[in-house]
């Protein structure tokens, strides 16, 4: 259930600030690509779920472009 808070959260966010959000996700996601190239990575699930989350913030921004249509 801890998905579906997020995504709410996301609904409930602006263009700007999801555009934000999803930047610092994909930066958040190198960094880890990065810590896991080198061997400094110990939770490697986080990839998995930083790539979870860049979809869903996608997926939102995608939802309020055709809303306003």
């Amino acid at each position: 259930m801890k998905t579906n808070k997020y995504v709410e959260d996301l609904k409930t966010k602006s263009a700007a600030e999801l555009s934000q959000e999803l930047v610092a996700a994909k930066k958040e996601l190198f960094n880890l690509r990065f810590q896991n190239a080198t061997n400094q990575l110990e939770n490697t699930a986080r990839i998995k779920e930083v790539r979870k989350n860049i979809a869903r913030i996608q997926t939102v921004i995608t939802a309020n472009l055709k809303n306003v249509e």
